[in-house]
């Protein structure tokens, strides 16, 4: 389940809040905590939000 730091980080990238070094720095720092399933939700969603 995608908690809600990760749900308000993707949030801010999608919005274009954040420097590519911060998303980055951020997104190393929670995926350590994220299982497989988690980390490909995240990929999906932010891919889908770049493509529009």
């Amino acid at each position: 389940m995608i908690t809600k730091e990760v749900n308000n980080w993707i949030k801010k990238v999608e919005k274009g809040n954040y420097s590519s070094w911060d998303i980055m720095e951020e997104f190393a720092g929670m995926s350590k905590h994220m299982t497989k399933d988690e980390l490909e939700h995240v990929i999906k969603r932010l891919e889908s939000s770049v493509k529009k």
